[in-house]
């Protein structure tokens, strides 16, 4: 079931606001005048840390469902929506990256922003609508559309690789923030096909990792798997007014962010999967694990000794890891 904001209790619906676009609006209410500068390119984002930028695409043709069909799978750190419209180190980044990407067939989205109770579902929509799903940001953002198709029968083949899962299926949802925000830069044709997978928020690290590993199979079918959210992610302690930097601006957010990375070149799934004990202020950097959920999924599609590939590091709003991996 879809989660029910209007339903919930009180103290629940606080609870469910953090993973909801409507929270965005709040606590990031601070970062619209930056961000709308770094989008006019008034303002320039510092580079991102040491080794972070892409490297040089290899020789020969890109790669494409139809050359190489095997994909690989991504994590991506998407932040304020604000970098949909900005010109900053991160979105040029995005664009790079893209274009090394080559075309997939159809790319298959784990967004922070679809939150599930009890079950998971896929989208199966045709034309999936462009979902604004945040308050309080300019009309500029409102008017984006991104008119990617979508992936009917690629989802409902996911569904069945979820066996013995059962998984529900949604002929009508759209594409979040989480999704088009950062593929209006990697693709902006909006020419490849995406579908989204929900997020089960009621279950445990262990389920998500298990999730994303039942998907891998659809990387040799030409899928592109993204997981979008943040490592780190409080929005109440973020930083208004923060330029984008390459470290974390508090201890917390910094340890995480590195430990993170640890684990990942280290292929410390358990401690990946167990993220309220990775550092002391675990529980600061993730008060609510809706952003960090996708890192998983990611994580689970990945086979065990591919190659590792920070393709940015860096923070912005002083507290939110900005953090790309890439796995193939």
């Amino acid at each position: 079931m879809n989660i029910d904001l209007a339903a919930a209790t009180p103290p629940r619906r606080q609870v469910l606001l953090r993973g909801a676009g409507l929270a965005v609006a709040s606590a990031l209410s601070g970062m619209l005048a930056e961000a709308a500068a770094q989008a006019t390119g008034a303002a320039t984002a510092p580079a991102p840390r040491a080794g972070s930028p892409l490297a040089a695409p290899g020789a020969g043709a890109p790669r494409t469902a139809e050359t190489a069909p095997r994909q690989p799978v991504l994590f991506i750190g998407h932040g304020s929506p604000m970098n949909a419209i900005a010109d900053n180190a991160f979105t040029r980044a995005l664009a790079e990256w893209g274009r090394q990407l080559g075309r997939p067939r159809a790319i298959l989205m784990v967004s922070a922003h679809w939150l599930t109770e009890r079950e998971v579902q896929v989208s199966t929509t045709a034309t999936p609508e462009t979902i604004h799903d945040f308050g309080g940001f300019p009309p500029e953002l409102y008017r984006l559309q991104y008119p990617a198709p979508g992936a009917p029968d690629l989802a409902r083949a996911a569904a069945k690789a979820l066996a013995p899962r059962v998984a529900g299926i949604d002929a009508t949802r759209g594409l979040d923030h989480g999704a088009w925000s950062v593929l209006r830069h990697m693709y902006p044709q909006a020419d490849v096909p995406v579908f989204q997978l929900s997020i089960d928020i009621t279950r445990p690290g262990t389920y998500h990792h298990a999730i994303g590993h039942a998907l891998a199979g659809l990387r040799d079918e030409g899928v592109l798997i993204i997981g979008s959210g943040n490592v780190v992610h409080n929005l109440r302690a973020t930083m208004r007014g923060a330029s984008d930097s390459p470290r974390g601006m508090t201890p917390w957010a910094e340890d995480f962010d590195v430990r993170a990375k640890a684990a990942i070149d280290q292929w410390e799934a358990p401690a990946l999967m167990n993220y309220e004990t990775l550092t002391p202020g675990a529980l600061m950097a993730v008060p609510y694990p809706d952003h960090y959920f996708p890192l998983l999924y990611a994580l689970g599609a990945a086979r065990q000794g591919e190659r590792i590939r920070y393709v940015y590091e860096g923070f912005q709003a002083g507290t939110l890891s900005m953090r790309c991996v890439q796995w193939g």
